[in-house]
């Protein structure tokens, strides 16, 4: 398995490379620098050809879409960076091929793994974050009739300096190429029954390959006992796949103790600020090993500490994001709560 992408690089190819930012909101060929600055841009002293346009502002409540693409063809690399105010105050959407409902409905800063609207530090495989805020995915994402992406602001102000890039290849799409899904959840977890829902309503074949955490302490003590549960292809009562602990699930171990982040799971956020509950971070990519299913899936994650020798029964605040990839048509996701559900203060 070609995990890092390079064995195949010194490979020809017959596809072709285009590209998607405010300088070329069409990705078209040899058109791209062409907007002609007037007095007041920072490029009129340059003009046309330099850096005139190379963001956009977003008005409050706009959609704007980023990228309409007719394919075939394969998103390899998407880059975007704004003020931490959109990290939830902005939805991440993407449709593949004509579809009525997302594939991808994620808050902005979630989807690169900066959940709680606070900027992290992130070096893995598929997701990189990095300083100050520059996020970055190369989950490939194939399409055979056209690709949309769109942000919408579900914010009250004006956010200018809107910064983004879409990289992407045109050509065809194996037979057996499924389309990349992300879904957020977000549920404070009952003490009754402490169990979040990761993912749930997935119909098709498919392979599930990652998970993000923006989790939220309600209270002391230590809170990473809760098992991962996998159910799949008929799975009732019982799961095919169970974990053994929340921190052994993104291969840490015996609390934590420190941040790291890796090629493939880490947790890169612990923070503990005077006045304010702790908030954590932690990702865990299944790319080298893909949980594959071939009819329906279901993910969840207890809410679990420890304490006095017991375990015990959590009331956290979990918000998580899905990451998968299966045939289409998808499963309706649940509704996305507004804004105010959404912030984490």
């Amino acid at each position: 398995m070609d995990l890092f992408g390079m064995c195949g690089i010194a490979l020809l190819g017959n596809g072709k490379t285009r590209s998607i930012c405010a300088e070329n909101p069409k990705g078209e060929v040899g058109k791209a620098a062409m907007e002609i600055p007037d007095e007041n841009n920072p490029a009129s002293m340059l003009g046309q050809g330099w850096k005139v346009r190379p963001c956009i502002t977003v008005q409050p409540f706009e959609k704007v879409v980023l990228a309409d693409i007719v394919g075939p063809g394969t998103i390899k690399h998407i880059w975007i960076t704004a003020t931490s105010k959109t990290y939830r105050d902005f939805i991440l959407r993407m449709y593949w091929d004509d579809e009525d409902t997302p594939s991808v409905e994620v808050p902005l800063g979630d989807f690169f793994c900066n959940g709680h609207a606070m900027r992290t530090n992130v070096s893995s495989i598929p997701i990189a974050s990095n300083p100050s805020g520059g996020f970055n995915s190369y989950w490939p994402m194939p399409f055979r009739k056209n690709a949309r992406i769109e942000i919408e602001s579900q914010h009250k102000e004006e956010i200018r300096g809107f910064f983004y890039q879409v990289d992407y290849e045109l050509g065809e799409v194996p037979d057996n190429a499924a389309y990349f899904h992300a879904q957020w959840r977000r549920s404070v977890t009952p003490i009754e029954a402490p169990l979040h829902v990761i993912l749930d309503n997935v119909k098709g074949r498919g392979h599930y390959v990652g998970t993000y955490f923006a989790w939220t302490q309600l209270s002391d003590g230590w809170w990473g006992e809760g098992e991962i549960k996998f159910y799949m292809d008929g799975d009732t009562e019982f799961p095919t796949i169970c974990g053994t602990g929340t921190e052994d699930y993104v291969g840490g171990a015996w609390c934590f103790g420190e941040t790291y982040s890796g090629p493939f799971l880490g947790y890169p956020l612990w923070k503990k600020e005077e006045g304010c509950v702790p908030k954590h971070g932690l990702y865990r990519w299944h790319i080298p090993d893909p949980i594959r299913f071939t009819k329906d899936l279901k993910v969840t994650i207890q809410a679990l500490g420890y304490q006095d020798g017991k375990i015990i029964p959590r009331q956290d605040d979990i918000a998580s994001t899905a990451y998968w990839y299966q045939t289409e048509p998808h499963g309706p996701f649940p509704e996305m709560p507004p804004a105010h559900r959404r912030w984490v203060r």
